[in-house]
């Protein structure tokens, strides 16, 4: 059963810190609540939000527009490195600090490369080089940092951790990772779909596993994007409750949907996009005898996506265990999982860009 941490009782109380103002040596950085007026090439009125000095803690906060203009940057950047391999250079001189209590291919290369593509200088933090909370506390490493750098990623095992990072240092914080989200992984899955279906708005995503911070973090930027979300979990294993609680609000809010099941078929029926991932996340491996047990049923296979919508397609965050997923789906033309994984890389950067400065798109916006 999911395991309710300190942070998450002070995250369902807190106020969310990426609306704070992030503290500066001379004065307070209030870009969070400010929204500017940019126009696109074309003179269209973009609706642009600075982002400047914003935390990424989580999608919660961001708007639709802000969603929209976050992925739109990931794509204008895809375009300009990776097709047009233009030789753009916006954060030379800047740095950032890469915090990683726990290990990961992903997050860990998408973000240094990324950050070096943009000109600045990142630098890797492991438990070996810094003891976090150990030797010195959050509190004093997040005011050290911010007189050395100028964003820092942390990927955590306590959303605590996030938390003090953002209140008592005067940068901009990027979730890496935590117990309760992973935003960036959400931003990348979006923009996958969008590349795939052409937009986003409309379709339906099953989830099919453990309640945890990948499906948490897609279903805060699911109803501003306009998809609905069918989630199947095992009894114990849901989604945290005041997670659950703000989706259902941000639905209201956004004229989408959310539905609860411990069916995975059910879940399925007719969905446009299955999703899934680990059973057994690190830090819970004394569970994994049980858990697999529990989890019996849900791999993803052939007969599930069979009462899927005909344009199926799968998704997975990866790193993959063939209980999760068999081969058949897996390794099929349906599954973008890799291609998931490479748009980690945009994203990350698309983040990192717009909390340390605005940035305008050279490229037309995609359709979402």
């Amino acid at each position: 059963m999911n395991s309710i941490s300190s942070s998450f009782r002070r995250f369902c109380g807190v106020v969310g810190t990426e609306l704070l103002p992030v503290k500066s040596k001379s004065r307070l950085l209030c870009a969070s609540l400010h929204t500017s007026k940019k126009v696109y090439n074309d003179g269209q009125d973009m609706g642009w939000s600075s982002l400047v000095g914003r935390h990424f803690l989580t999608l919660k906060y961001f708007t639709k527009t802000e969603i929209e203009q976050l992925l739109w940057t990931a794509a204008d950047l895809k375009i300009r490195y990776k097709q047009n391999g233009e030789a753009y250079r916006p954060l030379e001189g800047k740095s950032a600090a890469l915090i990683f209590e726990k290990r990961s291919t992903r997050t860990r290369v998408s973000n240094e490369t990324g950050f070096a593509l943009l000109g600045g200088h990142a630098a890797f933090l492991s438990p070996a080089d810094i003891h976090l909370g150990v030797n010195e506390s959050v509190k004093d490493t997040a005011k050290v940092l911010s007189g050395f750098v100028d964003i820092a990623l942390a990927r955590v095992y306590d959303h605590e951790t996030l938390l003090t990072l953002s209140t008592e240092g005067y940068i901009p914080i990027v979730n890496g990772l935590s117990e309760i989200y992973h935003p960036l992984q959400a931003l990348a899955d979006f923009q996958t779909l969008q590349e795939h279906y052409g937009s986003v708005k409309g379709l339906t995503v099953a989830w099919v596993g453990d309640g945890n911070n990948i499906i948490h973090s897609l279903m805060m930027a699911a109803a501003p994007l306009g998809v609905n979300v069918r989630v199947a979990t095992p009894k114990g294993y849901e989604v945290f409750p005041q997670v659950e609680k703000d989706a259902g609000k941000l639905a209201e809010q956004y004229g989408t949907s959310f539905y609860y099941t411990n069916d995975p078929m059910e879940a399925c029926q007719g969905a446009n996009v299955i999703v899934t991932d680990t059973w057994v996340s690190m830090g819970q491996e004394e569970e994994k005898a049980e858990r697999l047990k529990v989890f019996e049923g849900y791999q993803v296979n052939m007969k599930m996506c069979g009462v899927a919508a005909k344009d199926w397609t799968f998704l997975h965050c990866l790193p993959r265990k063939s209980e999760e997923v068999n081969d058949e789906v897996f390794y099929s033309p349906r599954s973008l999982a890799f291609p998931a994984a490479k748009n980690r890389k945009w994203t990350a950067m698309s983040v990192m860009l717009s909390l340390l400065q605005d940035h305008t798109p050279t490229t037309p916006k995609p359709k979402y």
